[in-house]
């Protein structure tokens, strides 16, 4: 069978097959001369020149009203004027093209604008590793050592400022009127205020009525994390159009549970069950952990409050001689942990911990660790925005549909009634 009578794969088309032979030919064209695929001179910078100047020769056509060699001339006696030369920066390096000129200076290309130095795409990539915690030195760096392009810091942060007006845009949308369920935590940065402190930063995490996770804001604050700061937090949410919330997850800080109910009073207000355990092993010795989280696991995955409460006396009679302390932290916040417990299986994953913030969390300290400080609030409000914005391939993101949501908003429903259905 010759190679022209190949069937292409199920599912695939022929324009399919041809890329790839097109790309074969290309890999081995560039193998024989000696031409590397990337990087300055590389075949795809080659390609790149090729199309880009093939691209402005069809939008020169379409601006004259005819093509190159016909021997129609504009009505308005314009035509060609020779060409240009221009270095462009493109996600394959630096490519040095031939832009066609027209005689009356009329010409505005749109693949390649005026006054350009960048093709679509390339800012995408500065603002993409900005978003990874690359420094604007580091990026600077990278694009010099990989693409052969020289690139100011000046330039680095005009780029990565273009997010400003998007990102502002953002934490002032209207939002949804109802969320069934809304996270918060916070996570400390380094920020500069004439001298380099801690600062938290502020996060608030929605499902939609549709099941949908939202990021509904970013908020920095002064000194530690606080419950008034997180009643202004609130406040705000309400403003931008969220008049009601069935249940609010969150840590146990101190007065955060009465500034939930001012703002949402029918609210329940779930503290989070990982911060709990957290807490308790804080007071106890490292070897007695094992047994003291398998005990406390029957009592947060018991069937009913009920069951609970015993439970935890049993619990409270053994461990308390020794570790008061441990026994008060759960004696303290019992009212707060106990709203999940009424709830089947499914509901109780979703809200018995604050855990879908913190891996946002985890993925915020990932793009700041790197940096060691930032000097503002908007450079890392910058830099966490974007975390947001892009979110990582084949892997678990805070955005997102959640997993036999029918199911969860159906039993919702049976529990808050007319709260959801007329959401």
């Amino acid at each position: 069978m010759s190679e022209k009578s190949v069937p292409a794969a199920e599912g695939s088309s022929p324009a399919d097959g041809l890329d790839v032979r097109i790309a074969q030919e290309l890999v081995d064209k560039a193998r024989k001369g000696g031409v590397s695929l990337a990087g300055p001179g590389g075949l795809l910078s080659q390609i790149t020149k090729t199309v880009l100047e093939a691209a402005l020769n069809a939008e020169m056509d379409e601006h004259l009203g005819y093509s190159k060699g016909d021997s129609t001339v504009s009505g308005d006696g314009n035509h060609r004027n020779g060409r240009s030369q221009k270095t462009v920066h493109t996600d394959v390096g630096s490519v040095r093209i031939d832009v066609p000129r027209d005689r009356k200076s009329e010409f505005e290309p749109v693949m390649v604008p005026k006054h350009s130095r960048r093709v679509e795409g390339f800012d995408e990539s500065i603002i993409s590793l900005y978003a990874k915690g690359l420094t604007t030195g580091e990026i600077q760096k990278h694009l010099s050592e990989i693409y052969d392009v020289d690139v100011s810091r000046e330039l680095i942060s005009k780029v990565t400022d273009r997010v400003v007006d998007e990102m502002n845009e953002w934490q002032s949308r209207p939002l949804e009127r109802v969320y069934p369920v809304v996270l918060i935590d916070a996570i400390f940065v380094k920020i500069r205020d004439g001298r380099v402190v801690n600062r938290p930063i502020y996060v608030a995490v929605g499902v939609t009525l549709a099941g949908e996770r939202d990021v509904l804001g970013l908020w920095v604050g002064t000194g530690g994390e606080g419950a008034k700061h997180w009643a202004g937090v609130l406040g705000e949410l309400r403003n931008r159009g969220v008049a009601d919330v069935m249940i609010v997850c969150c840590d146990g800080l101190k007065g955060l549970p009465e500034a939930i109910n001012d703002t949402w009073p029918l609210a329940d207000v779930q503290q989070c069950v990982v911060h709990l355990v957290r807490a308790s092993l804080k007071y106890t010795s490292r070897k007695y952990w094992s047994r003291i989280t398998t005990e406390l696991r029957a009592i947060y995955t018991a069937p009913t409050v009920e069951a609970a409460e015993s439970l935890f006396d049993e619990f409270a009679a053994e461990w308390e001689p020794k570790y008061p302390a441990m026994i008060a932290v759960w004696r303290n916040s019992w009212e707060q942990f106990t709203p999940f417990l009424k709830f089947p299986a499914p509901i109780r994953k979703l809200v018995y911990t604050t855990n879908a913030v913190e891996s946002l969390n985890a993925r915020f300290r990932h793009a700041t660790r790197r940096r060691g400080h930032f000097p503002n609030e908007q450079a890392a409000l910058k830099v966490l925005y974007l975390v947001i914005r892009n979110p990582l391939k084949n892997r678990p993101n805070i955005t997102g549909k959640i997993s036999g949501w029918k199911d969860i908003l159906n039993t919702l429903a049976l529990f808050y009634g007319e709260r959801i259905t007329e959401g």
